[in-house]
């Protein structure tokens, strides 16, 4: 197989193996079961292949490799055949063997939902019993009374079945002591009826053929994960309320039948083990350790949690022996692995052998600067010793000069110390030698340092040299150097307290973002040609050719509008110019094109946009010569008073028009009632169409489409209907 863990290749190999004498099909299993040795299937498909070939010594041997690790009903039902096919011809001591044999399968497997068949099994063999005298049928009576009644109490698929099994044995051996003994147990039966049907449901999502294979993070995989710990959680719980031995038989054999499914998976075995350590079980809490880390000896989280468990209990060299691994040759050994030893030495034998393990492990060339910032924590914290952290530190800055978060570790140090003066040093010499684009963080805590432990001036002299520094890391460039009130809200926050609202601090960053996507590319213009847009924008109005060209027709007008998924930056020698294109706008129109950021692509970005639409100062929109006239309002004391309407709007029109009524009328009472000076600029294409049906106006006699659209509303339409 190429992959260890092809599931779908290792069941065809399955497949072939079942076809092929146990000769040719023993290599086969042994490398599906190298594998995936949790596979119970492909273990029953092993030993049968021996049992089939009369092959019993090497099918006993197979089972001795396996039974324990896998608790699958069927696989132990295979166990009990054989050896009662081993036993049956050998009297009375292969009847104790088999006796014996069906004790520790149920002992193991006894509390599992599917065993109702062997409770079953070990019954009728028990029954099967030679008995020469009412002694031995007085033992063999008691015997099956006994199963039965651990049977009757263990919800299994079989438990009714069992149940009135018993009832008929125990009417057959007296009518008497039946009654009695079927009313004790009848309340204890419901009992695991009603726990029956719970743990069915649980059960039923459980795929029981599924291989064990390390996670992907598949949805079946997950789906499975947690049908196993609804399980484990509903175990745990005890719903039948049995005595904490039988409880415990449960819970171990769940976690056990899991890990034949979720064996890769560290947090099944860590909850496995604290479970055993909570119900003091400590040497089968280690016990679990030690199996868990031959199936996963690369995870380092179940080996500090053991190493933690034997530590917590006193076993130190135990626990050491635990980091060793961890450490191996100490050379590869990682950062963390170094740190937490240091501190195991620390708690364990003292400070002398914590010392004596930095000073060889910090020569190692792969040592980081994390082991001494945690070795010098650990001296100033734990020992009370500042100038052994001190030295620590300073040690490491021949190394570690270049990391900023080295420095900013000692910095925090020496700010515990209230060393102002060595903390401006640190940050001096830092950012003498680290590069502009390393710097970043180490300046942003020097400004902090300086609004916690400075004056003004220095604080000023600081955020000023810092942008100074950072200003060849923006694109922005030059605008590093400008001030801004975010400056002001960084120098007057304090502990997630602002001086200004949090509508303020928005605003401010979107005046931030829109200034950095002007100056981002100023010199690049956002129409083709590369014409600067900072220049243009600056005088829309005085440009000749930015106004409306009348003489073209409304189809050639339009036709200058670019599709809107076209892109306007870059073009090829057939494209438009700027002004030929602008022509077709109006001035205002133009003028906000002009406005408009530069793109590289056809999407412009909407956080861009939507700002300079915001800020944006469009030209204001020429009026016209509308005529004046007095709006006459109801005085409350009855007395009529003109109010100047400079707009020439009548009120009436006016009502009507926020009252809802119909156009057709509005329009005729437009024409019959208001002089045509007076009356408002219509909004929509279909009011301007039927003022222009009434007037008799043709559209050669307005201009093209765009220049009728722009004097529209600029209020030039009226003017040219009054003057024909």
């Amino acid at each position: 197989m190429g992959d260890k863990y092809n599931v779908e290749a290792s069941e065809i190999l399955a497949n072939q193996a079942q076809r092929l004498p146990i000769t040719e099909a023993a290599p086969i299993y042994e490398q599906l079961l190298s594998a995936f040795p949790t596979a119970a299937k492909y273990w029953k498909q092993y030993v049968e292949a021996y049992m089939i070939a009369n092959n019993d010594a090497a099918a006993k041997q197979v089972f001795g490799s396996c039974l324990l690790d896998n608790r699958q009903i069927a696989l132990w039902r295979c166990y009990i055949r054989l050896i009662r096919k081993l036993n049956d011809k050998k009297g009375a001591e292969g009847q104790e063997e088999t006796n014996n044999a069906f004790e520790f399968m149920l002992n193991y497997v006894g509390p599992d939902i599917a065993s109702g068949p062997v409770w079953i099994e070990y019954i009728t063999f028990l029954k099967s019993l030679p008995a020469t005298d009412p002694q031995e049928e007085s033992q063999r009576t008691a015997s099956i009374r006994k199963v039965y009644q651990k049977a009757i109490v263990t919800p299994t698929h079989q438990v009714e079945q069992i149940w009135k099994d018993y009832g008929n044995f125990e009417n057959s051996v007296s009518r008497a002591l039946a009654k009695g003994l079927v009313s004790e147990y009848q309340p204890k039966h419901n009992s695991a009826k009603a726990v029956y049907r719970e743990r069915k449901k649980l059960v039923d999502a459980i795929d029981w053929n599924m291989l064990a294979v390390p996670p992907t993070g598949s949805d079946k995989e997950e789906q499975q994960c947690m049908a196993w710990k609804r399980f484990l959680a509903f175990e745990k719980g005890n719903p039948q309320r049995i005595d904490s031995e039988a409880s415990k038989s449960r819970i171990i054999l769940s976690y056990e039948q899991c890990l034949m499914y979720l064996c890769y998976y560290p947090d099944v075995w860590y909850d496995y083990a604290t479970w055993h350590a909570d119900n003091g079980s400590m040497d089968l809490a280690v016990k679990v350790y030690q199996k868990a880390l031959k199936v996963l000896p690369d995870s380092e989280l179940l080996k500090y949690a053991y190493a933690e468990m034997e530590e917590s209990r006193g076993e130190i060299l135990p626990a050491k022996k635990i980091y060793e691994s961890l450490l191996g040759d100490g050379v590869n050994a990682s950062a963390l692995a170094h740190i937490q030893f240091i501190r195991f030495l620390r708690r364990t034998e003292g400070i002398e052998a914590a010392r004596k393990y930095f000073v060889d492990a910090h020569k190692h060339p792969n040592c980081t600067y994390h082991v001494f910032v945690a070795y010098a924590m650990m001296a100033f914290c734990q020992d009370k010793d500042p100038k052994l952290a001190h030295n620590v530190f300073e040690s490491g800055m021949k190394r570690f000069m270049h990391e900023p978060e080295y420095i900013l570790e000692y910095a925090d140090f020496l700010c515990r110390l209230n060393d102002d003066k060595n903390v401006r040093a640190l940050f001096e010499r830092a950012l003498s030698s680290l590069p502009p684009e390393k710097s970043v963080e180490v300046w942003k805590r020097y400004t902090q340092f300086e609004q916690t432990y400075g004056n003004l001036a220095s604080i000023l002299k600081v955020e000023q040299r810092r942008k100074e520094a950072l200003s060849k890391t923006r694109e922005d460039g030059a605008s590093a150097f400008e001030g801004t009130l975010h400056d002001v809200v960084s120098r007057y926050s304090f502990m997630g307290l602002s001086p200004c609202s949090s509508k303020d601090l928005d605003y401010l960053a979107r005046q931030d973002c829109l200034v950095k996507n002007i100056n981002k590319k100023v010199e690049k213009s956002v129409l083709p040609n590369g014409v600067n847009d900072a220049k243009t924008s600056a005088t829309p109005a005085k440009d000749a050719a930015l106004l409306p060209k009348t003489t073209e027709s409304p189809a050639t007008s339009i036709s200058l509008l670019p599709a809107p998924a076209a892109p306007l930056v870059g073009g090829t020698g057939a494209t438009k110019s700027l002004n030929e294109i602008l022509g077709a706008f109006s001035p205002a129109l133009a003028g906000f094109v002009r406005n408009l950021p530069s793109v590289d692509g056809p999407a412009p970005d909407v956080d861009i946009v939507l700002p300079i639409l915001l800020q944006s100062s469009l030209p204001p929109v020429q009026t016209g010569k509308l005529a004046p006239g007095p709006i006459i309002m109801n005085d409350p004391s009855g007395a009529n008073k003109s109010r100047p309407n400079p707009g020439g709007v009548p009120v009436k029109l006016t009502k009507q028009m926020h009252s809802g009524v119909k156009r057709k009328d509005m329009d005729r009472q437009q024409n019959d009632e208001t002089p045509v000076q007076s009356q408002p600029v219509p909004r929509d294409v279909f009011n301007i169409r039927q003022i222009k049906k009434a007037r008799g106006v043709t559209s050669s006699q307005t201009g093209s489409a765009s220049g009728s659209s722009g004097s529209s509303f600029s209020g030039e339409s009226s003017q040219a209907v009054s003057s024909n």
